[in-house]
């Protein structure tokens, strides 16, 4: 009998993993939007509408699963992740939440549980990158940095969100953590623009964001680490005039007599405006270095991405890049490649070479690929 699968969330990237874990398993998909769950219907894929903020809708949901994938907003991923351990259900979760994960660790083991967390593109597959270098090389910088952008730019943002909007605002508001020279540095966000060139894409304006999430933790060995986000030349200026105005202040504030979060009213206008439209073409753009001493010399490995809309199948390159390592991730621990038990950040994952190879075919075989330079 095929494997049971849940997939909590129907977002983008939730339905791009639905549909392609369906092409091997028995997959339920839940979400509180009908629209969203109803877009999967020509798909055959079977669907719950369910508030996902509830933990025991959740645990009678997954009774039956054989894993589970976390894509949730943030801001309820972490309750969600719990919920799932307690159940005793194995996880692999895409969602960016502020809680530290290593939290639930000891739960996980107590419950027989393999949990992977933070495995989409970045954090993802730039940490499935750096762990199997980190395994075979003394690394003394590891760089990432990573975009998703709309192909035609169009004022005034000239930005689409490819996933969830509200942790767009995350990252425009939560510090930045990055090492250099073996201390943690801490800078806003949207802090030290640069601009950058990039093949086939042109300039690009890169800016600190709080990505190396787990790295700072489990990699303290790496003197210099730093993710940095990339947008279109502008886009870093008007989110900072916004930021520092007070419209991304979770702070309520009256107006004329009413409570109102200043974060709620700017979601409200952006979004509309940020909303990918069905069909619309968008790319992803990433580039990691990851630069060390192996075997006595002096080496550097670049890994480039580009990767874009997928016409044929209707698909994001977001949801693609995203979703695909988790689906791959999933299919590691369905069929017992990676059993180990606790919570784990991808970079565990990438340690072995057979688990970095098995996620580079999966990925091609969905026409990602990951262009290595070495020098």
């Amino acid at each position: 009998m095929s494997k049971q699968i849940v997939v909590l969330g129907a977002g983008m990237v939730g339905r791009a993993m639905a549909i392609d874990l369906a092409k091997d398993f028995q997959v339920t998909s839940a979400d509180i939007s009908r629209e969203n769950l109803d877009l999967l219907l020509p798909f055959g894929i079977h669907t719950i509408q369910a508030d996902l903020s509830d933990a025991a809708a959740i645990q009678e949901l997954i009774a039956a699963a054989d894993l589970v994938i976390g894509a949730v907003p943030g801001f309820m991923a972490f309750r969600t992740l719990q919920t799932v351990i307690e159940a005793g259900k194995n996880i692999c979760d895409i969602s960016f939440f502020d809680e530290d994960p290593f939290l639930l660790d000891q739960l996980a083991k107590d419950k027989g549980v393999t949990a992977i967390m933070d495995v989409g593109v970045a954090p993802g597959m730039d940490n499935i990158l750096l762990g199997y270098h980190h395994r075979r090389m003394q690394v003394n910088r590891f760089v990432c940095l990573v975009g998703g952008l709309p192909k035609h730019r169009q004022w005034p943002y000239e930005y689409k969100a490819p996933f969830s909007p509200i942790d767009v605002l995350e990252e425009y508001t939560r510090p930045a953590r990055y090492v250099q020279d073996g201390k943690e540095v801490v800078m806003p966000a949207l802090s030290e623009p640069e601009l950058m060139e990039f093949a086939e894409v042109g300039t690009l304006e890169a800016f600190n964001s709080d990505g190396l999430r787990s790295l700072i933790r489990t990699m303290p060995d790496i003197p210099n680490m730093i993710e940095r986000t990339l947008r279109y030349p502008g886009h870093i200026e008007l989110m900072r005039v916004l930021r520092e105005t007070g419209f991304f202040s979770k702070e309520a504030i009256l107006v004329k007599g009413q409570a109102i979060r200043p974060i709620d009213l700017t979601s409200q206008l952006l979004f509309p405006m940020w909303k990918l439209e069905q069909e619309e073409e968008e790319f992803t753009v990433m580039r990691v270095i990851i630069e060390g001493t192996e075997n006595g010399s002096h080496r550097t490995y670049t890994y480039d991405l580009l990767d874009r809309y997928d016409a044929a199948t209707k698909t994001s390159s977001m949801a693609r890049t995203t979703g695909y390592t988790c689906t791959g991730a999933a299919r590691l621990v369905l069929n017992g490649m990676y059993d180990k038990k606790g919570v784990f950040p991808p970079e565990f994952l990438g340690e072995e070479e057979a688990h970095l190879s098995f996620m580079l075919e999966h990925l091609a075989q969905r026409n990602i690929h990951y262009r290595q330079q070495i020098s």
